[in-house]
């Protein structure tokens, strides 16, 4: 039988890899954007852990509207980098860092 403290587990060792997809990796961006999305599964999979264990409905209703935001944040973040890349041919953080209007 699969137990609450398994889920929190596993979304606690999505969470730990997706900050050190952060940290080890600071130079592609889509590997970071890759990294916050892992983050924020790791935070849908506690609410509907928590969700299915309190026996209510309050968290899957937040993972719906998180993942909506996730999806648009994801659509939005790749084509800045589709127009970034076309501009300056890479899309190393180290090189974008200097931005102009």
């Amino acid at each position: 039988m699969i137990s609450l403290g398994h889920y929190l587990t596993l979304g606690a060792l999505l969470f730990c890899i997706s900050v050190a997809g952060i940290v080890i990796n600071r130079k592609n961006v889509i590997i970071l954007l890759m990294c916050i999305e892992l983050m924020l599964l790791a935070v849908n999979l506690n609410f509907v852990a928590f969700s299915r264990f309190l026996g209510n409905a309050d968290g899957q209703v937040f993972v719906f509207f998180i993942l909506t935001v996730a999806a648009s944040e994801a659509a939005i973040g790749l084509a800045i980098l589709v127009a970034l890349f076309r501009n300056r041919r890479t899309i190393n953080v180290a090189e974008l860092d200097s931005l102009k209007g």
